[in-house]
């Protein structure tokens, strides 16, 4: 079974640490480490786990990296086979890491794996960010069995399966640390949102599985470091995917979906501006006018991964449908409903 180093990055976030931490430390596993990834924290973080968990190996940084350049910095620190990275706000059930390890065992195929994600806040709904695995259409919106857009569904058991998902959360992402330093890490780039999702369509590129571990679950509580609707979230969201299509779309997709995806963008920020939401307007045009001043240097990094990707088409789990249409225009609130 394999040893896991759980890193867990915190910035200022004594109060999470207190309340979530303590389930974290009390995992019924016999093989794993914690590694707390201090992002220059002034709020007594530090010395407070020094004395309530000494066995938590402490990293501190000159400043504050975010979180994939504080769990990219961790990494050389980790001794275990799989890292498995985990915001700190998520509370964990005891026996969660038992069945993670065995999905990988079972598979080596399979470089990355998630937990089912509950709410922290409604334990009986899926999570925001993860729920039951993370799936992406073919314009890049990603949605999750479980929530698509603002729509949570209940957890009664329906998505209980061990399935492959295209990305796996960042809140709770368990990934073979070889396969990890092989791909570069995270994305530095992205500072904050949608780099797991970029890190886990790079796997699926470099032929590399992903799956879902319904067995192992967790409570996220979400919303901590970019509330949703901020102004700020928004600008990472529209920038990032941006980042994200043009680095790994195949080719022919780069050519007829991206200016597809360009025009929802610019629809989307009409809308907003007809709507009186300034600051949501400026955020989207910010976000697009970032990502065409850093295209050459995006572009660069498409042409190195182009080269070690295993196939020419997209990986056979994004979905060849528009999920914007199928949401809003057809109605179809619940994954169980799209089209198979």
């Amino acid at each position: 079974m394999p040893r896991f180093s759980i890193i867990i990055v915190s910035w200022n976030a004594l109060h999470h640490l207190k309340t979530f931490l303590p389930s974290v430390a009390a995992s019924a596993y016999d093989n794993f480490e914690i590694i707390l990834a201090d992002n220059a924290s002034g709020d007594g973080s530090k010395a407070w786990v020094r004395e309530q968990y000494p066995q938590v190996k402490i990293v501190t940084y000159d400043r504050n990296y975010g979180y994939c350049g504080g769990n990219n910095r961790a990494v050389p620190y980790a001794t275990g086979d799989v890292l498995l990275f985990l915001n700190n706000d998520v509370e964990v059930e005891s026996n969660w890491l038992t069945p993670l390890a065995q999905r990988f065992k079972k598979d080596p195929e399979i470089a990355a794996v998630q937990p089912k994600m509950r709410a922290y806040s409604y334990p009986e709904t899926f999570e925001y960010a993860g729920a039951a695995g993370g799936f992406i259409d073919k314009y890049g919106y990603p949605f999750c069995r479980g929530r698509i857009f603002d729509t949570i569904e209940k957890d009664n058991g329906q998505y209980d399966d061990d399935s492959e998902t295209f990305w796996a959360s960042g809140a709770a992402l368990a990934i073979r640390k070889e396969v990890f330093q092989q791909l570069g890490g995270f994305d530095e780039d992205f500072e904050f949102h949608m780099e797991e999702i970029d890190l886990c369509w790079r796997l699926w590129n470099r032929g590399y599985k992903i799956a879902y571990c319904p067995d192992s679950v967790v409570y996220h509580l979400g919303g901590g470091s970019l509330p949703m609707g901020s102004p700020r979230k928004v600008y990472y969201n529209y920038r990032n995917s941006l980042i994200m299509l043009w680095k790994n779309y195949a080719a022919t997709s780069l050519l007829v979906r991206f200016p597809v995806r360009l025009l929802l963008d610019k629809i989307a920020a009409i809308r907003e501006l007809l709507s009186g939401n300034l600051d949501i307007f400026k955020a989207i045009i910010k976000g697009h006018w970032h990502f065409w001043r850093s295209l050459g240097k995006t572009s660069k990094k498409r042409t190195q991964l182009q080269q070690n990707r295993k196939s020419n088409d997209d990986p056979a789990l994004m979905q060849s449908y528009s999920i914007v249409w199928q949401y809003f225009v057809r109605a179809k609130k619940q994954f169980r409903d799209l089209p198979k």
